[in-house]
């Protein structure tokens, strides 16, 4: 896979954005006074952990190492 084409950015793009999705969901969750196993905090570490190993892993196949 050519690094740097259009589908790597874009998929870097996406799981930058997943991750982001995520930081505020965890924000939005804890100024609303949400507890640690809420759903909003758990929603919001699963989309921060899965857009980080996606970005990872296309790192990996990408070349960028």
């Amino acid at each position: 896979m050519k690094t740097g084409g259009f589908y790597d950015r874009s998929v870097r793009l996406f799981s930058i954005i997943a991750m982001t999705l995520g930081v505020l969901l965890l924000v939005s969750t804890v100024v609303r006074g949400g507890g640690v196993f809420s759903i909003g905090v758990l929603l919001g570490l699963a989309f921060v952990a899965l857009g980080a190993a996606r970005y990872r892993l296309q790192q990996k196949l990408g070349g960028d190492q």
